[in-house]
């Protein structure tokens, strides 16, 4: 049996990569599409229109910049763009004053490093320049002059940035997918800390905490492709109608922010609770289950800011409030069978959470509040 396993295993791997090959080759064809059309009409601009003969850089500036990238990347694009015109540039000055050679050739490149690095702290940017100054330094000199390189250099991030801002890619997908990864990553500490109540375990009440502590990094990349996405609407036309939308999802992230911090401050505080045994066990069952519920409506708030349909969401974000807002109604001590001083503070760090849960959902601060139950 592991002997035909074995033999099978190098035809697994094939299929798998065939597979994997085709799927990448499928998502892949429309910035294939684009990267052909702006280095082809870049090539052809420059030599049809401006009359350069062989106007290479035109088509790789235009090719670099518009690369592959998972989601829209307006500021990529511009940086790759002006690193390759300000490296040919470069190049072509220093050619013009210090001529060629190989000694000429290193001079230009650790130039161009350096001034890149002077400029711009992105390591494309710096690659780029540097790329680029060097081979206007090791080719030949167009018949047409040095600073001919550099028109087509402009010409190709022009033509990149065009296509760019007229056929983006929809700068709502990278947002979702960050927020769908976060409200993941919250509804699992919300069950962990659930499971270890219920089985008295300290240790994985910590876990929870060390979870929601990691999901920072996932905060800063939702924050990141945010400002992405934005900048996408504010210069594309056909993607202005998304602005209110990616505007409401900015708020959202907010009030998450909120809830992740304030889970890590109960996680924590969970951990001592657990430890000194500060719940009885009716306490624990209805504290318990009080979380298992928030996990799920926070699922499901994650359902509501991804689906793309308005109506689906807006079912969804309907679901969330009401899970949610039956959560807020027994966060007191006295619903939750709690009685000494270390639960009750649990208690007390747990209704902000919840609190951050429903704005976050769309409801108004003033109007989540009033489900609390009065101290």
């Amino acid at each position: 049996m592991p002997r035909r396993t074995t033999h099978r295993s190098p035809w697994l791997f094939l299929r798998n990569r065939f597979r994997v090959g085709v799927s990448r080759t499928r998502s892949s064809f429309a910035p294939a599409l684009q990267m052909t059309v702006g280095a082809v009409g870049a090539y052809a601009f420059a030599e049809y229109v401006l009359g350069h003969e062989g106007p290479l850089f035109a088509a790789t500036s235009a090719m670099i910049a518009l690369g592959f990238t998972r989601e829209p990347r307006l500021r990529r694009v511009i940086e790759v763009a002006a690193g390759c015109t300000l490296g040919i540039a470069v190049g072509d000055l220093l050619l013009h004053t210090f001529g060629t050679g190989i000694w000429v050739a290193a001079g230009v490149l650790l130039f161009s490093i350096l001034l890149a690095r002077f400029l711009d702290s992105g390591s494309i940017f710096t690659t780029q320049l540097g790329l680029q100054s060097l081979l206007v330094v090791l080719l030949p000199v167009p018949i047409g002059g040095p600073f001919t390189r550099s028109l087509d250099a402009v010409v190709g991030g022009v033509i990149a940035l065009v296509i760019t801002l007229l056929v983006p890619r929809d700068p709502r997908r990278e947002p979702k997918t960050n927020v769908r990864a976060l409200l993941s990553e919250l509804s699992a500490v919300l069950r962990e800390c659930a499971d270890s109540l219920r089985e008295s375990d300290a240790t994985r009440a910590w876990h929870a905490l060390v979870r929601a502590r990691n999901c920072q990094p996932l905060l800063d990349g939702l924050s990141g492709s945010m400002r992405q996405a934005q900048e996408v609407t504010l210069l594309s036309p056909a993607y202005r109608r998304h602005r209110g939308e990616l505007g409401s999802l900015r708020e959202t992230i907010y009030f998450l922010d909120l809830a992740v911090r304030n889970s890590r401050v109960f996680a924590r505080r969970l951990t001592s609770v657990i430890n000194h045994a500060a719940l009885t066990e009716d306490a624990v069952s209805h504290l318990a289950e009080a979380l298992y519920d928030m996990a799920d409506a926070v699922g499901i708030l994650s359902q509501a800011l991804s689906d793309p349909a308005s109506g689906s969401r807006n079912r969804y974000l309907r679901q969330a409030r009401n899970d949610l807002a039956a959560v807020a109604t027994i966060a007191h001590p006295r619903n939750l069978a709690i009685t000494r001083l270390e639960g009750e503070a649990l208690v007390l760090l747990l209704r902000p959470m919840i609190v951050d849960l429903l704005e976050a959902a769309g409801m108004r601060h003033e109007e989540a509040t009033t489900y609390l139950p009065e101290l």
